[in-house]
C-alpha cells in the first residue's frame, strides 16, 4: 500500500491530537502541521515528528489530504483553498457559518473530485454505532449533553458547539423531514447562548428533545430512544449502549424485560473517524458524514440559533414596555 501524504491546520487543543493520531497510523505519513501561532506549531511537529509551518499554500504542495481544524469562522477559507488545490479535506464540525458557504464547499469537491468530510466524531462513537443495527421507527428521543464550562469552542454558542452533535445523529436516524422546531436559549457566562433546549417534531410523529448547556457542575452526553418494543439508551462518554426488549412470558401475561448493554471503552473515537477519512481519501468514497450531513445538521442548528435569538429579542422588547 502506497504512504498517503497528510497534515494537519490548526494545532491547538483538538488539532494536536489529530496530529497524534495521523502520526501513528501505518501507511501514512504525518508531513507537516500548520498553525498561525509559529511556537504552537513547532512543538506539535516536534512531538509529532513532522515539520512545522505557518504557511498554508507549502503545505498543500506536500499533502494529499489535510485535517482542517481551526476556529468556524475560517473553516470555508480554508477548506475552499484545499479543495481548489485539488486536496482532500476533513472539516472540523461545525461545518461552516453559513449555508451559502457550505453550498460552495460541496459544490467545490464534487467539481474536483474531492473527499469532503464532516467531523462530527460522535457518528463514530462505538455505542452509536452499535445500536444502528437496532433501529426501526423511532418515536421519541431524549438527549442531554451538558460539560462544566471551558474556554474552548467558545467562538460558537452552545447550538453550534454541543448540540449539533445530537442534531446529526438524530437526523440520521429519523427517515423524515421536520415539520416544527420549538426553541429557548439563553447566554449565562459567554455573549452567546451558553444553555438550550429544542424540540424538533419530524413529519412522521417522531419527537427529538434535545438540551445542552456547557455551564453546568457535571458532564452528561447521553441520548435516549424509544421505537415500539424497544429502548435503548447510549451513554457518549463511556462508549456504552443499553437495549432494553420486552420478550413474551409464557409463565405469565405480561412481558419481561431483555435487557443487552455493550461497552466499547477501550475504542478511540478521533482514531475510528480519521481511519474511516484516510480510507475514503484511498478508495475515493463518501465519507459517512459528507459535506451534505454536515450541511443538513447545520441548517437546523442555525434554525434552533434564529429561534433563540429571536425568542430573547421579544423577551427583551416586552421587558422595556413594562418598565
Amino acid at each position: 500500500m502506497s504512504t498517503l501524504k497528510v497534515g494537519v491546520i490548526g494545532v491547538g487543543y483538538l488539532g494536536r491530537f489529530h496530529a497524534q493520531k495521523y502520526q501513528a497510523m501505518e501507511d501514512v505519513d504525518l508531513v507537516a502541521v500548520v498553525d498561525t501561532d509559529y511556537s504552537t506549531a513547532q512543538r506539535v511537529a516536534e512531538e509529532c515528528q513532522c515539520d512545522a509551518l505557518n504557511d498554508i499554500d507549502t503545505l498543500l504542495t506536500k499533502v494529499d489530504a489535510v485535517s482542517i481544524v481551526v476556529p468556524t469562522s475560517f473553516h470555508h477559507q480554508v477548506a475552499k483553498q484545499c479543495l481548489q488545490a485539488g486536496i482532500d479535506v476533513l472539516v472540523e464540525k461545525p461545518f461552516t457559518v453559513t449555508l451559502e458557504e457550505a453550498d460552495e464547499l460541496i459544490a467545490l469537491a464534487a467539481e474536483n473530485k474531492r473527499v469532503l468530510q464532516v467531523g462530527h466524531l460522535e457518528r463514530f462513537n462505538p455505542a452509536v454505532i452499535a445500536m444502528q443495527p437496532l433501529l426501526n421507527n423511532p418515536l421519541f428521543i431524549e438527549a442531554h449533553r451538558i460539560s462544566v464550562f471551558k474556554d474552548r469552542g467558545t467562538d460558537v454558542d452552545v447550538v453550534l458547539d454541543l448540540m449539533i452533535h445530537d442534531i446529526d445523529i438524530i437526523l440520521s436516524v429519523v427517515n423524515a423531514p421536520i415539520e416544527t422546531i420549538h426553541t429557548v436559549g439563553s447566554p449565562v457566562i459567554t455573549k452567546t447562548t451558553d444553555i438550550a433546549n429544542a424540540r424538533i417534531i419530524f413529519a412522521n410523529g417522531c419527537t427529538a428533545n434535545v438540551t445542552v448547556s456547557r455551564i453546568s457542575l457535571d458532564n452528561m452526553r447521553r441520548m435516549r430512544i424509544f421505537q415500539p418494543g424497544r429502548y435503548m439508551s447510549v451513554d457518549f462518554g463511556k462508549k456504552e449502549v443499553m437495549s432494553v426488549e420486552l420478550k413474551d412470558n409464557a409463565q405469565s401475561p405480561f412481558p419481561l424485560p431483555d435487557i443487552k448493554k455493550h461497552g466499547f471503552s477501550e475504542q478511540d473515537i478521533l482514531e475510528l473517524e480519521l481511519t474511516d477519512f484516510i480510507k475514503h481519501v484511498r478508495q475515493r468514497t463518501r465519507p459517512l458524514v459528507s459535506g451534505e450531513e454536515g450541511r443538513r445538521a447545520l441548517e437546523v442548528a442555525l434554525e434552533v440559533v434564529k429561534q433563540i435569538t429571536e425568542n430573547r429579542k421579544k423577551v427583551s422588547e416586552s421587558l422595556g414596555n413594562a418598565i
